[in-house]
């Protein structure tokens, strides 16, 4: 596990309306659609444990319907609140405040896991998927999107001189602070030397363009972008990756054996005052308001 200290920094979308700015009346339901489709394309309608990374106010979590648990792993405890309001009181579900490099979970305990939109925000994609490589069982599936380089517009731009970065380059371009495009051979190196196993690449938002959205019905462009994404052809700014943990078959890890210290991997243990210890270095982790908080200890001197 790597030490705390090592973790590079986080994208905090703490006190943020993400769901109101970005998402809900905002224009994007093109984006929303299509990137539905593509996870539907990728990942087994059941299963029994899955992990969603950085699910923010649970905008994708209607699809995990088959799944018999699902954990909702956010930085942001605004972010967790709001799915706890989006998505009613069920018992399937287990919000998580933590981060991705340092994840508060046993080796193997999840049989999916899922990641859309949060690797544009990680500046040590290597370190992050072999985190989310340990956590998953072998043979499991993981569903991974990221920003792309390597599309129709940055190629136009470059051509024409109106960008300075190679969209054929294969090192990441950071166009804002932690905001990163990959180019998609980058990543695919990344996740097989992180013990992955690629199935399927799609290519996803190939319409993505203002004036599009504006005067084309969404079924229509989601029609259009469906039978695209057939094609493989890497030329969106948007990639779904569908890979497999390295290793035999899916270990069905006990539901009570989920959680692990972030910092040394000791077994988390729940004391009278309902906050998790660890049984092996005394850090304290709170649990609040239906969250497990894991994003700091309550005693860390």
């Amino acid at each position: 596990m790597t030490q705390p200290n090592a973790r590079p920094p986080v994208c905090d979308y703490e006190g943020s309306n993400y769901r109101t700015d970005f998402w809900e009346g905002q224009g994007r339901d093109y984006e929303d659609r299509v990137e539905r489709i593509a996870l539907r394309k990728l990942l087994p309608p059941t299963g029994r444990r899955l992990l969603e990374l950085g699910a923010g106010f649970g905008r994708l979590t209607g699809e995990y319907r088959g799944y018999e648990q699902v954990v909702l792993l956010d930085y942001s405890r605004t972010q967790l609140k709001q799915a706890q309001e989006h998505l009613g009181r069920d018992d399937r579900f287990i919000f998580v405040a933590a981060d991705v490099y340092h994840m508060p979970f046993k080796a193997g305990a999840f049989d999916a896991t899922t990641m859309v939109r949060v690797l544009h925000h990680i500046a040590n994609p290597e370190t992050a998927l072999r985190e989310i490589r340990r956590i998953l069982a072998p043979g499991s599936t993981f569903i991974l999107e990221h920003a792309s380089k390597r599309h129709l517009k940055s190629m136009v731009r470059y051509w024409l001189r109106r960008q300075s970065w190679s969209p054929f380059d294969l090192s990441p371009v950071e166009f804002v602070e932690l905001n990163f495009d990959f180019h998609p051979d980058h990543i695919r190196r990344a996740l097989n030397e992180a013990g992955f196993d690629i199935r399927r690449r799609i290519p996803v938002s190939l319409l993505r363009m203002p004036v599009l959205k504006r005067r084309v019905p969404v079924s229509v462009l989601a029609g259009i972008d469906a039978l695209f994404q057939e094609s493989g052809l890497l030329l969106t700014p948007s990639v779904f990756v569908g890979a497999t943990a390295q290793g035999g078959t899916v270990d069905n890890t006990r539901v009570e054996d989920l959680f692990a210290c972030p910092r040394c991997g000791g077994k988390m243990i729940v004391d009278d005052s309902q906050q998790l210890v660890c049984d092996r270095d005394g850090l304290r982790w709170q649990v609040r308001d239906g969250i497990y908080d894991f994003k700091a200890p309550l005693n860390d001197d």
